[in-house]
């Protein structure tokens, strides 16, 4: 008998349960890149089928969605809840493929997944030790570079898709907010960049409610005011969020960036997609040299560090590759089970 709590456990007794037959049970690792909580599930999934990870985001989104949502959703998750399901590459020379998913549905790609995912797998000994990851993702080929001290991963740096400027200094009417100017960029996924201060707000956490209200009021005003066409891929062409920039509040940051993105999901971290397609609006306005530090800052004041290695042309656009830098953290492990007969399998959410 142990005693937890003041209060008597058979834990051996616990450790030995099983599910009820038809019971599922899924395993995980909880983890976190600067503040974002990233769910990796590690067991209990079949594989999902696809030739491409496009392929594979699509039977996702047509055959997993009540997966998603229980992961995801209370009380499982939360509202702001964050997921990567690990796959088979797609590619010959692929390490891994990776479906991203949120409390809206499959990500495109997500810049602090790669980086908790590449540490999750690398610590936890998913993957051959190695100090490069090459991922497939719906949005193309990422390359995780990690540093490391023995077995810890001190930091990971990947070089992402190409990103590029879609518009710059265009405007859209907001109810409840007025005209608001904005930029447009891709860096994974597509974002409108809009200056906090132009619409009377403050990037910090005292403001986190009044943040989601005014960035999916922009949002959804930008989607119905336009197409955000991707060059490519079709099932891309699609507006992820919108990412408010202002100055960093520590003087060794260059920008504070908060991305407000699927329904009203508040990133904890700088957003690494976004910091990417940042890094893009930079370098296109002349004010980022290629290899340039640029350091970014999160609504709880933690930080990726951003850069344009090199520049190319790519479908008819000015882009760059960008590297984004930053450091992730195992949390726990931990098993789901979902029976069949709860009516709350696939969750709810409050906000």
């Amino acid at each position: 008998m142990t005693i937890v709590a003041n209060v008597p456990l058979d834990l051996e007794r616990a450790e030995r349960w099983r599910p009820p037959a038809g019971w599922q049970r899924i395993t995980t690792v909880e983890s976190h890149a600067a503040g974002e909580p990233l769910r990796v599930v590690t067991g209990g999934l079949a594989p999902i089928p696809g030739r491409s990870m496009i392929e594979k985001r699509r039977f996702a989104r047509e055959r997993l969605d009540g997966l998603r949502r229980t992961l995801m959703f209370e009380p499982r998750g939360h509202a702001d809840m964050y997921g990567a399901v690990p796959t088979e590459p797609v590619t010959p020379d692929g390490d891994l493929g990776v479906l991203f998913c949120h409390n809206e549905g499959w990500s495109t790609m997500c810049g602090h997944g790669v980086i908790a995912l590449a540490t999750v797998a690398t610590e936890l000994g998913l993957v051959s030790p190695a100090n490069e990851i090459a991922l497939d993702t719906p949005a193309g080929r990422v390359l995780a570079h990690l540093r490391r001290d023995g077995a810890r991963v001190r930091s990971v740096a990947f070089e992402n898709v190409p990103s590029f400027v879609l518009d710059l200094d265009l405007t859209v009417d907001v109810p409840g907010i007025g005209t608001v100017s904005y930029d447009l960029a891709f860096g994974g996924a597509f974002y409108a960049f809009v200056d906090a201060a132009s619409v009377g707000l403050e990037m910090t956490a005292e403001r986190f409610r009044d943040l989601i209200v005014a960035g999916t009021a922009i949002k959804r005003a930008v989607m119905r005011s336009r197409e955000v066409p991707h060059p490519r891929e079709a099932e891309l062409s699609f507006l992820y969020g919108t990412i408010f920039t202002g100055p960093a509040l520590s003087a060794d940051a260059d920008s504070r960036n908060v991305c407000v993105f699927a329904e009203g999901e508040v990133d904890r971290s700088p957003t690494g997609t976004g910091v990417s397609a940042r890094v893009a609006i930079e370098r296109a306005r002349g004010r980022l040299a290629l290899g340039t530090r640029f350091v970014v800052e999160s609504i709880i004041g933690t930080r990726f560090v951003g850069r344009a290695i090199r520049e190319m042309r790519w479908e008819g656009r000015e882009a760059v590759i960008p590297e984004v830098e930053g450091s992730a953290h195992v949390t726990g492990r931990g098993e789901i089970f979902v029976d069949p007969n709860d009516p709350l399998r696939e969750g709810f959410i409050l906000r």
